[in-house]
């Protein structure tokens, strides 16, 4: 008898909603439309962040590859530089070795 009546008040019991006023109704309803409204809204709100984040990112890495190429010829010019000034040093050392060997052998044939 226990699971009988047990039973029957579960039945009532998932069936009561339905006995409900309109008002229950109405507002059951505007809460679940509110619900899928809202996370309509979180979606699209997602979406836009990614694009955003998206937006940045290539925004950041073009930067980053400009300053990449401006910081290789700030580099390259200054390797040059050097190199021109060790092969103008090489020269000028050059210089002054011969002339020291021509002053060397102007000094012992005396000419």
């Amino acid at each position: 008898m226990r699971i009988v009546m047990i039973a029957v008040m579960m039945v009532l019991w998932l069936t009561a909603p339905g006995w409900a006023d309109n008002g229950f109704k109405e507002g059951a309803r505007e809460v679940s439309r509110g619900f899928i409204e809202g996370s309509k809204k979180i979606g699209q709100g997602f979406k836009e962040l990614g694009k955003d984040f998206k937006k940045g990112s290539k925004e950041s890495v073009q930067n980053f590859k400009k300053e990449g190429r401006e910081a290789g010829q700030a580099a390259k010019k200054t390797g040059r530089s050097i190199g021109e000034r060790f092969e103008d040093t090489g020269k000028k050392i050059r210089d002054a070795f011969r002339e020291l060997g021509r002053n060397i052998k102007k000094f012992f044939t005396g000419n």
